[in-house]
């Protein structure tokens, strides 16, 4: 039985506004490095949100321990938030639920969210769940096709939660122009979505396909050190993502008898704006095609593993085929294929 999404739901920290950021902290953390001022206003990004606010608290030195249980004790409330709205959007209760999985790199604990939240949200002591931890921005697709998988199995519906907090790995100050780009990026967010054997509304995961280039995985970093995780980003990337989204896409859209004209809606993980020009130019684009990858980007920043959920939920009116894409470590380029139900 098809596995199909029949909710969504999300939840967001303080929005805070990156003119703000810039000139009430990150213009003193970067004072030395000539860039950093022309990477912040060339990101993308409009408004942000972090459960570390910097201009109030700066953690850069907090060490990885005091970050973790930081960690929990944000991302209890926001995943708590964020499955409750999918449930009520899929109109299930907790009980309901056989699988919860969730996916995180920024944040670790055991007992786990996974555990904690099952508990406070009341779903079924039998309940089976998966922790998808440390893959990075794409790891929503594989946290998708591993639900799917358990929902086409069992027959059983399924709860994905993607809870990013990047804020709290603000890192010490550098003359290093890949940390500046990834503090012009990155932000916090949670976000779930609920999956159902064979229903008849919402959207179908027919497929997925991944393309991991080992080759390259240098080019992207996310390191746990001892003052928390740091964010190792060549610009190269692009460059690499270029060489595969195309069969990627071709090969995702010819098993289902697709082209790149049918699909309605493109839900493209929004690494940044290049990584977005380079969606747009291989796969022949236009540009308004990546409004809600784009919207997403400007409001929210990259969000990690929950940024393609959010781009999603920006598309749910569309009607038709919507290809779902994320990209990360290793370097690796994570395609999903949604078809209405």
């Amino acid at each position: 039985m098809n596995a199909v999404v029949t909710g969504a739901g999300s939840a967001l920290p303080a929005a805070l506004d990156q003119d703000d950021l810039w000139e009430g902290f990150f213009a003193g953390h970067y004072a030395g490095v000539r860039a950093a001022r022309r990477i912040f206003a060339a990101s993308g990004v409009r408004r942000r949100h972090a459960v570390a606010n910097p201009i109030d608290e700066d953690i850069s030195g907090w060490g990885t321990a005091a970050r973790m249980q930081r960690y929990l004790q944000e991302a209890l409330p926001l995943g708590k938030q964020a499955v409750a709205a999918a449930l009520d959007d899929a109109g299930l209760a907790p009980g309901d639920v056989g699988l919860f999985a969730v996916a995180t790199c920024t944040g670790y604990a055991t007992p786990g969210l996974d555990i904690r939240l099952a508990g406070d949200l009341g779903m079924p002591p039998g309940l089976q769940r998966l922790l998808v931890g440390h893959m990075g921005c794409y790891a929503a697709i594989p946290g998708l096709a591993a639900a799917g998988d358990y929902v086409t199995a069992r027959s059983r519906p399924a709860v994905l939660l993607c809870c990013e907090l990047t804020s709290l790995h603000v890192q010490p100050a550098q003359a290093d122009l890949e940390q500046v780009v990834a503090h012009a990026l990155f932000s916090d967010a949670a976000a779930a979505v609920v999956l159902q054997p064979g229903a008849g509304r919402g959207r179908r995961l027919a497929d997925v396909v991944v393309r991991t280039d080992a080759s390259t995985a240098d080019h992207m970093t996310w390191d746990v050190t001892d003052l928390g995780f740091r964010m190792g980003l060549s610009p190269r990337v692009p460059d690499v993502l270029a060489r595969h989204v195309g069969e990627v896409v071709d090969e995702l859209l010819t098993g289902a008898g697709l082209r790149t004209g049918d699909v309605a809606g493109w839900a493209v993980h929004p690494g940044g704006p290049r990584i977005l020009d380079v969606v747009r130019d291989e796969l022949g684009l236009a540009e308004q095609q990546l409004a809600a990858s784009r919207h997403v980007l400007a409001e929210h920043g990259n969000c990690s593993s929950a940024t393609v959920l959010l781009v999603l939920e920006e598309l749910a009116d569309v009607d038709g085929p919507v290809v779902a894409m994320a990209f990360g470590p290793g370097l690796t380029l994570y395609a999903a294929l949604l078809l209405p139900a």
